[in-house]
């Protein structure tokens, strides 16, 4: 049989395209090359004797990044001639009105287009089964996938590799779109930092001065302008890692008024801003902590999300706390039952319903039990390592592709 030649077309070269298309289709490339030949384009060119040259195309939310019409053309031009389309989707296809982006996926009619594509491939490939689940359920596709997104351990971001500290410290990662999820647990530090703050630190990840405004000019046209890193949803984050800036000694709160990317000595104090890095080097933030917060609001959207904060904080060895929704739920366990810890659970889980306070008796628990810390994390490296490893899942994909090639 000769090799099934496949043609990778990624949307980004951030997060998105990282997982879902970059880091499998190189491992593929590289360990299965045997039996599959592959092309990652990231601007695939738009005419029919390159296309020609591939059995399988798979794209991840657009093939082309022009109209919508041209997509589907293309699209149905590649099954009239026997190329097997496949559309990868690793978000809903509407978002919640409280998203940053809410106004332009309705205004460009995104969800629509997604939509379309969906019903008009050959196969979708998703992230969880919760998310097959939906499309199946909804859109009466059946030809859906499950290939979640997975971590590859040889990668030097992903080396285990902890920064010590005597104190317990509880940290998130994460970008721009989570301010009502951060909102949750915002009244549980502040109680944790009332109770421990000799002995706890927060680690802020992710940290992003970037970006710009709208405002309106003299003439009423619109004009856009670099925005102010007080204007930033990451200032606001800030806000409810540090109790509102009160943990902060005054010395401190200057130097992280200037916003410099500096080496200020933060080892000690009780708050730690880690600037943004780039999607190669980003998960090395995770030596920098030693619990990871996944605090998530109980939605449509959230649920068909993947879990890859618990994927990535189990791959560290980290204890986690999280909101006991989806997608968390297909692989955390709670480790407590009736107020005491079991042997069973992989992370202490807060319900959708539950306030701050449930959050802060989760932070109490394990900082006057920091043995059950490197526990925990145990316990969720065993859930994740097989699973969501980068191997694995890649071995599940070639035999999917050989498995749809007559």
């Amino acid at each position: 049989m000769s090799k099934i030649r496949i043609l990778a077309i990624p949307s980004d070269k951030h997060g998105v395209g990282k997982f879902r298309m970059m880091d499998p289709f190189v491992f593929i490339s590289d360990k299965h090359s045997e039996d599959i030949h592959v092309d990652i384009s990231y601007n695939a060119e738009d005419r029919d004797d390159y296309f020609l040259n591939y059995d399988i195309v798979v794209f991840h939310t657009f093939i082309h990044q022009t109209n919508h019409e041209h997509n589907i053309k293309r699209i149905n031009w590649l099954k009239s001639k026997g190329i097997i389309t496949i559309m990868d989707i690793d978000d809903l296809w509407f978002v919640d009105q409280r998203h940053p982006m809410y106004m332009a996926i309705k205004m460009n009619k995104v969800g629509e287009m997604k939509i379309d594509m969906l019903k008009t491939v050959d196969y979708v490939s998703t992230t969880t089964p919760i998310f097959a689940k939906t499309i199946k359920d909804k859109l009466k596709v059946s030809n859906v996938v499950v290939f979640p997104n997975a971590v590859n351990e040889d990668e030097p971001q992903f080396q285990n590799k902890p920064v010590q500290s005597d104190k317990v410290r509880f940290g998130w990662l994460g970008g721009s779109s989570h301010l009502h999820d951060l909102e949750l647990m915002s009244n549980g530090i502040s109680s944790t930092y009332n109770l421990f703050k000799d002995k706890v630190q927060f680690v802020l990840c992710g940290f992003d001065t970037r970006g710009s405004v709208t405002v309106i000019d003299q003439e009423g046209k619109q004009q856009q302008r670099p925005i102010q890193p007080t204007e930033t949803v990451w200032y606001k984050y800030e806000g409810f890692f540090t109790d509102n800036f009160k943990v902060l000694s005054s010395e401190y709160k200057n130097y992280l008024g200037t916003f410099t990317q500096g080496d200020y000595n933060d080892i000690d104090e009780p708050y730690r801003r880690r600037w943004t890095k780039d999607i190669n080097t980003y998960a090395t933030n995770y030596n920098t902590f030693d619990v990871s917060l996944a605090p998530l609001v109980d939605s449509v959207f959230n649920a068909n999300k993947s879990q890859l904060k618990v994927i990535e904080a189990g791959f560290f060895k980290k204890a986690i706390i999280a909101s006991d929704v989806d997608p968390f739920t297909i692989d955390l366990i709670s480790a407590v039952d009736e107020g005491k810890f079991n042997d069973k659970g992989n992370a202490l889980l807060v319900g959708s319903k539950k306030n701050h306070k449930d959050w802060a008796k989760h932070m109490k628990r394990l900082v006057e039990n920091p043995n059950m810390i490197e526990d925990l994390g145990n316990r969720l490296y065993e859930t994740v390592k097989d699973t969501y490893s980068l191997k694995k899942v890649c071995k599940d994909r070639v035999e999917f592709f050989k498995s749809i090639i007559k």
